[in-house]
């Protein structure tokens, strides 16, 4: 075996697969300024540049798993801690323990909202970037900013959860697991209004929360997972599912990119202090609900849930804004989704 030819790191195997992979046709990234005689044309180019850039990450994606498949995956061996007594002696180092290779790398396909796709501008990206440094495989991330699971299990992203569940890897072989990132945006911003009541200092957080409707935008939700769920069944019936709760967010006025705030603006219009003590106890309770609703799903054989409910710390700094944990606080959860991973694939998991 020549030195071309032995496993290579995840960093490697991008490098090679950059190196040998054609350079994309891609539309122009600059989009018009929307107008009432443009928008339609601005509308077409930005879902254009949507599906170019899904080809793009399909192509890349591919391209290094291949290069993984047929090399074998490894990490950089750290380095080896020094033995012998303290002596006065220079101490010999140990022997190199030969680093892990992984035939047959796990293939993980990543759907799902802003926890998954944050802007990489920002302290390198969210959840999926970090994961995928820590497993040492590359992921296909078909995760978008601001998505709602209506949205990802409407017609549209329907069809391309179908095409890949049903195609399974673009590398060969079905999907290892899927990784589904989504509600957030479904039960935050204007329609929080719907459900969030006048500001009462004597009412419980609970009682804050018209629960009849607040449970009618879950069950929204909750249909759209249970969707998932059928298809996987239906498609792709080895493929694992993995679901994740968000942390208790803090209505702090944060928005991000000229987006948000989310959450604060329903609690100015219904007279909460502006301490944030009694708003966040509100937030706190729908996420609560949301994680409870997902605990639920994770009876199904092949489904595994994740609640990450508490890993950050309760204070403003462990967010970048009011729905997106600070650089610590999504690699903290990228923590999490690895150690599962490796639960669930002990021969696959560097």
């Amino acid at each position: 075996m020549g030195p071309g030819d032995g496993p290579v790191t995840l960093a490697q195997a991008k490098a090679l697969a950059q190196a040998t992979r054609p350079r994309p046709k891609g539309a122009k990234a600059a989009l018009a300024d929307a107008s009432p005689a443009t928008i339609g044309v601005v509308r077409k180019k930005a879902a254009l540049l949507r599906r170019q850039e899904n080809q793009r990450r399909v192509e890349e994606y591919t391209a290094t798993l291949e290069i993984m498949k047929k090399r074998g995956a490894t990490k950089s061996a750290t380095k080896p801690k020094a033995s012998g007594k303290s002596t006065g002696a220079k101490a010999r180092p140990a022997a190199k323990a030969p680093p892990k290779v992984v035939t047959r790398p796990l293939q993980v396909l990543a759907e799902g909202d802003s926890w998954f796709e944050y802007p990489a501008l920002f302290f390198g990206g969210g959840v999926i970037p970090r994961l995928e440094d820590r497993l040492g495989v590359p992921i296909l991330n078909l995760a978008k900013a601001g998505d709602e699971v209506r949205y990802m299990l409407g017609v549209e992203e329907r069809k391309l959860l179908i095409q890949q569940l049903a195609n399974g890897c673009p590398a060969g072989g079905p999907w290892d697991v899927v990784l589904f990132s989504g509600g957030g945006n479904d039960i935050v911003d204007n329609p929080m209004a719907l459900w969030i009541r006048d500001f009462n200092a004597a009412t419980s957080p609970a009682g804050h929360l018209k629960q009849d409707r607040f449970d009618a935008a879950l069950a929204l939700v909750r249909a759209g997972y249970e969707d998932l769920i059928a298809l996987r069944d239906d498609l792709s019936p080895g493929t694992h599912l993995v679901f994740h709760a968000y942390d208790f967010a803090i209505p702090d006025n944060r928005g991000i990119c000229h987006l948000g705030p989310w959450l604060r603006p329903t609690f100015n219009l219904k007279g909460f202090p502006a301490d944030r003590v009694k708003s966040t106890a509100v937030v706190k309770v729908m996420l609560q609900q949301f994680a409870a609703m997902l605990q639920s799903l994770a009876v199904t054989p092949g489904v595994t849930f994740i609640n990450g409910q508490g890993t950050l710390a309760p204070q403003v700094s462990s967010w970048h804004n009011e729905l997106h944990p600070a650089r610590a606080g999504f690699t903290a959860f990228a923590e999490l989704f690895y150690q599962k991973l490796k639960a669930l694939f002990p021969t696959q998991v560097l």
